[in-house]
């Protein structure tokens, strides 16, 4: 007796998702692996969707990214109590961003693109370029002012981010310390007086003391 044939499985929809679970799982992939490794299809992959249906809730991975920043801004950036004097709000909330960066450095990789960039994180901006005014600089010389706050502030965190990837991943000895080793007296004589003591001396954080450095370079005389 012929048996009955079984059903065939017709391919569903895909399961449904939320944008908080896109948002978690984008997340998860650039903390462990960095930005780069963020794709949609790998994304759609990891969430068990299809590319497609993550189109839905975003437009583009550029968009995805905006989203990470709000997400992280909302969760990592605590709004300081800011100092009555115009040039101490702007040292405090330049170090209250450079705090939340460099608990999470892919976010700098995000942000130096120059065109991206977290509503909630506009707060501190407008901090930082109101008290340059009002130590006497023009608008234009404000917002000039809050650039060199930044790339100071951006460049700090890579810098050391990726040498202390680099220390992980490869002990030995680097390329500048084999030149510094040999520097010849004569001919750069403060360098070779320094030379032993540069790793120690760089690899202190002085951020806080450079920013003041700069800030007040940046409104003397004003």
């Amino acid at each position: 007796m012929q048996q009955p044939s079984t059903p065939r499985k017709t391919p569903g929809r895909p399961p449904r998702i939320s944008r908080d679970e896109i948002i978690g799982t984008a997340r998860r992939i650039v903390t462990e692996e960095g930005v780069r490794k963020l794709t949609m299809r790998r994304l759609a992959g990891e969430i068990g969707s299809t590319p497609m249906a993550l189109y839905h809730h975003v437009r583009d991975k550029e968009e995805l990214l905006v989203l990470l920043l709000d997400d992280y801004a909302a969760r990592a950036l605590t709004r300081p109590e800011l100092p009555a004097r115009p040039r101490e709000r702007v040292v405090v909330a330049a170090a209250a961003i450079h705090e939340a960066l460099a608990a999470c450095p892919w976010i700098v990789e995000v942000l130096t693109a120059d065109d991206l960039m977290s509503m909630s994180a506009l707060w501190f901006v407008e901090q930082i370029v109101d008290g340059l005014v009002e130590c006497g600089l023009s608008l234009d010389q404000a917002v000039h002012g809050y650039r060199a706050i930044w790339y100071y502030t951006a460049g700090e965190i890579v810098i050391r981010t990726t040498a202390a990837r680099r220390r992980a991943d490869d002990d030995r000895t680097t390329y500048r310390e084999q030149v510094f080793a040999d520097l010849d007296p004569s001919e750069l004589p403060r360098l070779a007086q320094a030379a032993d003591l540069w790793a120690p001396l760089t690899a202190k954080d002085t951020y806080k003391d450079g920013l003041r450095a700069l800030v007040d370079g940046l409104t003397v005389s004003r």
